[in-house]
């Protein structure tokens, strides 16, 4: 997958097409992503001991990654990934600025 934990990406299509968050999970079996602040859903929750009022919850929902690009941390522009060997190990780095991703 082209994106992991902690990156921050652009939404490019769907209801939140432009919005900015950061990558909170992968879930690399379905192929979606959890961005903070986007894809806001409403859950209807009873009372527990975790949310002892109940009543109506908003969070993320997942969206899927091709619907995700990476923000190039040099330009601040969404950018592509490559990958490239370096010191004998595989990195991510962005196409536009030829940054590494990876540390």
């Amino acid at each position: 997958m082209h994106v992991k934990k902690g990156d921050n990406v652009i939404v490019i299509s769907g209801n939140d097409k432009g919005k900015i968050g950061k990558v909170l999970k992968v879930l690399t079996k379905q192929n979606r992503v959890i961005v903070e602040g986007v894809n806001i859903v409403s859950r209807h929750t009873r009372p527990s001991n975790a949310h002892p009022d109940g009543g109506i919850i908003k969070k993320e929902a997942p969206i899927h990654a091709s619907n995700v690009q990476l923000i190039d941390p040099k330009t601040q522009e969404r950018t592509r990934i490559g990958y490239k060997i370096v010191d004998g190990k595989k990195v991510r780095y962005a196409k536009k600025s030829g940054q590494v991703l990876d540390n």
